[in-house]
C-alpha cells in the first residue's frame, strides 16, 4: 500500500487507541473525511467508519448529515444491496438540499444502474444528472460525473464514447484516484474494440498507481485487462500466474463483480492446461458468486468450462445439464447486448424528442411575441395574423409528421429482429395465428417449415459473434429471396427460424424447404466454414390449423433431421413416420483438419 495510505491509517489507528483510552478521540468531522478518503481503496475500515459516524449523527451539521447519508449508500451498493441504495439515493436525488449531494447521487444511480442491468434508467438519470454538470464548482464532482458517463457507455456497448470521455477525463489532469477510474475505463474501452496498445507498460504503470494508492478492486480491473490481453498474445501461463498472485486480494476485498472475472478466466485457462479440478472449482465459484452481478459474460464463460469438463470425463449426463445451462445463459447474454443497445437507441430517441420538444416551445413563444407586435402595429394585423398562422400550421404538420414517424419507427423496433430484419418470435406468432385464420375460414391448406442452423455455437465459439450475425443475416436474405408477400417470415431465437406458407400443399412447403436448405449450403464466408440447417416441415391438413401445434409438429421433425445427419427436411406425416425428402448432393463436414472439428466432437 502506498505510504499515504499508510501512513493514513496509522493515523486512525493512534486516534482510535488514543480514544480508547479517554484522553482523545477524532472529531466526527475528521471521521467523515476519512471515510471519504478511503471508500473504495480499504472497504473494511470504510465500513466500520460509517458505523462511528451514524452513532454520532448528532455531531454534525446538516449538510454533513447529507454527505453521510450518501456515505451509507455507497456502502450499501458496494455490498451489492443495490435496492437499498437505489431507494436512499433517489431520495437524496430529490430532497437533499445540497446540490453537491444531488449530483453525486445522481452519478452514483448511473453506476448502479449500469451494474444492475437497468441500462434505460441509467442513461435517462445520466441524461439528468449531467444537464447540472455547469452549476457545480467543485471539478472533481464534475469529473465524478464524466467517469459514470464513460462506464455505463462501455456497459451498453458504445465503447467508443465511452473512451472519448475517458480520455476527457485524463485531459483534466486529475488527482490519482481519478485518474485510475479513468485509465481503467480507457483500458476497458480498447479492449473490446481490439486496439490495445502492443506493449504492456501502459497497462502495468495504470496496475502500480492504482495500487499505489490503495485502489486495489482497480488495480486488479487492470490486471483483468491485461490478462486477457496476454491470452490473445497466447501468454497463457503469464496470465494464470498473475491472477493466481491476485485473487486472494480480490476476495479479501469482497467485491464479486471483479471476483466473477477472476475466477472465470481461471477455470478456462486450467482447462486449457489440462488441469480439470481446479478449473471445476474457479468454474463453480464463480456460479455461485454470479446470483449477485446476473447474466455476464464471465457466467457464460463457466458454465461452458463445467460442460467441457464433464465431456473430458465422459460424464455425458452432467455435460448434456452443463450444455443447457451454458446455451441458456448466451442466449440470455446475447438477449442482454441487444437489450443494452436497444436501451441507448431509446434514450437517444427520447433526448431528440425532448430536444424538438423544446424547439416547438421556443417556436410557439416566438410566436406569442409576433402576436404581441401585431397588437401594436394595428396597420399590419391582417397580414402577420395570416402569416402567424401559415406558420403555426406549417409547425403542426410538421411535428405531426414527425411524430408519426416515431411511432412507425417504435413499431417496427417492437415486431422486426434487429439483427436479421424479420419478424422476431412474438410478431411471427401474432401474424401466424392471422394467417391460420384466413386460411382456415377459405378453406386452404397451410404449411409450417422451421429450421435451425447446424453447429452454430460452434461457429459463435470459434469464429466469434461477428461471423455468427454475419450467417444469420444471410440465411435471412434468402428467406425473404425465397418468400412470397403473404408468407410470415420469423426468427424465433438464436440461430432458429420458421415460416408460414398459405394457400400451399404439403410437397409444395417440402419443395421450398429444400431450396432453402440448398441456398443457405451455397452461403460462402470469409473464414470458409460450412453453413448448413437441418429442416421441419408440418401441414395444417395433418395437424390442424392451431399455430403452436403445427410449431410443435415441426419442431420434432427439425430434431428428427438434426439426429438422422443434419442438413436435410423431414416431414410430418401425422404420426406414421417422415414423408422423404430429396436425397442430399453433399453433406458438408467439419473435418478433423479445420478448426471447427473440435466444435462438432463436442456438440455431438
Amino acid at each position: 500500500m502506498h505510504v499515504r495510505t499508510t501512513c493514513r491509517a496509522g493515523l486512525l489507528a493512534a486516534l482510535l487507541a488514543v480514544s480508547a483510552v479517554g484522553l482523545a478521540r477524532p472529531s466526527a468531522t475528521e471521521l467523515l473525511e476519512q471515510a471519504e478518503a478511503i471508500r473504495s481503496a480499504d472497504p473494511a475500515q470504510f465500513g466500520r467508519l460509517v458505523s462511528q459516524l451514524q452513532g454520532r449523527r448528532g455531531e454534525l451539521a446538516v449538510a454533513q448529515r447529507e454527505q453521510l447519508s450518501y456515505l451509507q449508500a455507497y456502502r450499501l451498493a458496494f455490498a451489492g444491496r443495490y435496492e437499498e441504495a437505489i431507494g436512499r439515493l433517489k431520495e437524496l436525488n430529490v430532497s437533499s438540499p445540497e446540490a453537491d449531494i444531488r449530483f453525486r447521487s445522481g452519478a452514483l444511480l448511473v453506476n448502479i444502474y449500469a451494474k444492475t442491468r437497468r441500462f434505460t434508467e441509467g442513461l435517462r438519470q445520466l441524461g439528468d444528472t449531467l444537464v447540472h454538470i455547469d452549476k457545480i464548482s467543485d471539478p472533481e464532482l464534475r469529473v465524478h460525473a464524466l467517469t459514470e458517463a464513460a462506464y455505463i457507455h462501455n456497459e451498453v456497448g458504445q465503447y467508443r464514447l465511452g473512451m472519448h470521455y475517458a480520455e476527457r477525463i485524463l485531459e483534466s489532469q486529475p488527482v490519482a484516484r481519478t485518474r485510475c477510474f479513468a485509465e481503467y475505463l480507457r483500458f476497458d474501452a480498447m479492449l473490446n474494440l481490439g486496439i490495445l496498445p502492443a506493449s504492456d507498460t501502459p497497462i502495468t504503470t495504470a496496475v502500480d498507481d492504482c495500487a499505489g494508492i490503495g485502489e486495489i478492486i482497480l488495480a486488479n480491473s487492470n490486471r483483468t485487462t491485461l490478462a486477457r490481453k496476454w491470452v490473445g498474445e497466447h501468454k497463457r501461463e503469464a496470465a494464470i500466474a498473475m491472477l493466481r498472485k491476485y485473487l486472494p486480494e480480490v476476495e479479501a476485498a469482497r467485491y464479486p463483480y471483479l471476483a466473477v472475472q477472476f475466477k472465470a478466466l481461471l477455470a478456462e485457462l486450467m482447462f486449457e492446461r489440462g488441469d480439470l479440478a481446479a478449473a471445476e472449482t474457479f468454474a463453480s465459484e464463480t456460479v455461485a458468486l454470479s446470483g449477485t452481478v446476473g447474466n455476464t459474460y464471465s457466467l457464460v464463460n463457466a458454465y461452458q468450462t463445467l460442460y467441457r469438463i464433464a465431456e473430458r470425463r465422459r460424464d455425458d449426463e452432467t455435460a448434456l445439464v452443463y450444455y443447457r445451462r451454458y446455451a441458456e445463459a448466451d442466449k440470455a447474454f446475447l438477449n442482454e447486448v441487444k437489450a443494452r443497445e436497444l436501451a441507448y437507441q431509446i434514450v437517444r430517441q427520447e433526448t431528440l424528442e425532448k430536444s424538438q420538444q423544446i424547439q416547438r416551445l421556443d417556436s410557439q413563444n416566438q410566436l406569442l411575441l409576433l402576436q404581441r407586435k401585431v397588437e401594436t402595429q394595428a396597420s399590419q394585423n391582417t397580414r402577420l395574423l395570416v402569416i402567424l398562422l401559415v406558420m403555426l400550421l406549417v409547425s403542426i404538420i410538421y411535428w405531426a409528421y414527425r411524430t408519426k414517424r416515431t411511432q412507425m419507427s417504435f413499431k417496427r423496433l417492437a415486431e422486426t429482429d434487429a439483427l436479421t430484419g424479420v419478424c422476431n418470435r412474438n410478431h411471427f406468432s401474432v401474424q401466424g395465428e392471422r394467417k391460420l385464420a384466413q386460411c382456415a375460414r377459405a378453406g386452404q391448406e397451410a404449411a409450417l417449415v422451421m429450421f435451425d442452423l447446424d453447429h452454430f455455437k460452434e461457429i459463435n465459439d470459434r469464429y466469434g459473434h461477428a461471423a455468427g450475425d454475419r450467417v444469420l443475416q444471410q440465411v435471412a436474405a434468402i428467406g425473404k429471396s425465397l418468400s412470397r408477400r403473404v408468407d410470415a417470415v420469423g426468427r424465433l431465437g438464436g440461430e432458429e427460424f420458421a415460416f408460414l406458407i398459405g394457400d400451399c400443399d404439403l410437397a409444395e412447403a417440402m419443395r421450398l424447404a429444400e431450396a432453402y436448405r440448398a441456398k443457405i449450403a451455397e452461403i460462402e464466408t470469409s473464414e470458409r466454414f460450412p453453413v448448413t440447417a437441418s429442416f421441419g416441415v408440418a401441414s395444417s391438413a395433418l395437424v390442424g390449423y392451431q399455430l403452436e401445434q403445427l410449431m410443435s409438429c415441426a419442431d420434432k421433425m427439425l430434431y428428427r433431421s438434426k439426429n438422422e445427419g443434419r442438413n436435410r427436411v423431414s416431414v410430418y406425416d401425422g404420426g406414421h413416420g417422415v414423408m422423404p425428402s430429396r436425397p442430399v448432393a453433399t453433406q458438408p463436414e467439419w473435418e478433423p483438419n479445420t478448426p471447427a472439428y473440435r466444435g462438432q466432437e463436442a456438440f455431438e
